[in-house]
């Protein structure tokens, strides 16, 4: 029961009884965020996108002073 308490009391405390994040979920960040900027860099430098780009960068260029 002593246990239960010290858990609970630490949920509602906001701490956390480990410390930081182990070796293999560092590798699962990393692969995450490799997908992830490999996605992002795929949509960017699609066609659409770089002509939607292109499109803003002229028009905010021809602006008249």
């Amino acid at each position: 029961m002593r246990i239960i308490w010290f858990r609970v009391r630490a949920v509602l405390s906001g701490r956390r009884s480990d410390a930081g994040m182990s070796t293999s979920e560092y590798a699962m960040g990393t692969i995450a965020a490799c997908a992830f900027a490999a996605v992002l860099y795929k949509v960017v430098t699609s066609e659409l996108v770089s002509t939607a780009l292109q499109s803003t960068i002229g028009k905010a260029l021809d602006v008249p002073f």
